[in-house]
């Protein structure tokens, strides 16, 4: 008999575009360890992780340099995601959505009309990114 599945996640490493795919292949290991995801809240989930991160990517400083960490937590009623990145660069982010409505912002709006939480703080030089998305 089979063990419980995993419900935590956890990879690091450069912002560069290259860790896009491999968040890509994290995702395809969440949803094949846990088939009874909707595959709609996965992929709403998807593009918001792969918006914020091609955000970091693109916007990191010292680019190519900047180290980051992203875990996922799958949970009973929700995925849970915290996006850290050791940048330089302070995201012009706000939590009101009219704020994002300029060509610049659109990725993070995006990702905010698809979650059901996301936030952002800064903390001991990280730029901290959380992502939550309810389960159907």
């Amino acid at each position: 008999m089979a063990g419980p599945m995993p419900d935590d996640y956890e990879i690091a490493g450069l912002a560069v575009p290259e860790s896009i795919n491999e968040l890509h292949d994290l995702l395809e290991r969440v949803a094949a360890d846990h088939p009874h995801l909707d595959p709609g809240d996965l992929m709403m989930f998807e593009t918001a992780v792969i918006e914020v991160a091609g955000n970091v990517v693109e916007h990191g400083r010292p680019k190519g340099k900047v180290v980051y960490r992203f875990t996922l937590g799958v949970r009973p009623d929700r995925i849970v995601a915290h996006m850290r990145e050791a940048s330089d660069a302070i995201p012009q982010f706000s939590q009101d959505s009219a704020d994002q409505l300029d060509e610049s912002g659109r990725g993070l709006a995006l990702s905010r009309a698809v979650l059901d939480e996301m936030s952002y703080r800064r903390a001991d030089g990280e730029n901290i990114w959380t992502l939550v998305r309810n389960l159907a």
